[in-house]
């Protein structure tokens, strides 16, 4: 899993609690290390972006750029400023806005990766 977040502190504890979870998590920063780790890695299975990122692209690019070059990655798109649509998504992207319950990511997560466990 690939989890894609700017704010150094939202970065780190997402991705400390998906490791709790059993989850194998890479990071980034920006989506242009996104994109390197998804060259340099074909066993991610999911990305967990924020919107607002610096960088070449936001979030919302990330995940069209992801839908195209690696279809079979899930995606989950999550902001505190921006509130989309399932029309506004790239197709088969989820959304959860912040702050989010960990629980409930982890149970989306869950839902697109066909685990049928809770964590």
């Amino acid at each position: 899993m690939l989890v894609v977040e700017d704010e150094p502190v939202i970065l780190i504890d997402i991705s400390e609690q998906l490791r709790d979870a059993g989850f194998d998590v890479l990071e980034a920063s920006n989506a242009d290390q996104a994109i390197v780790h998804l060259k340099n890695n074909p066993a991610i299975r999911l990305v967990f972006t924020d919107i607002d990122m610096p960088g070449s692209m936001d979030g919302l690019k990330l995940a069209a750029a992801v839908r195209d070059r690696w279809p079979p990655v899930k995606i989950i798109i999550t902001s505190g400023r921006h509130k989309m649509l399932d029309g506004e998504l790239p197709e088969g992207c989820l959304f959860a806005s912040k702050p989010y319950a960990h629980a409930d990511i982890f149970a989306s997560m869950n839902r697109l990766l066909g685990i049928s466990s809770t964590i």
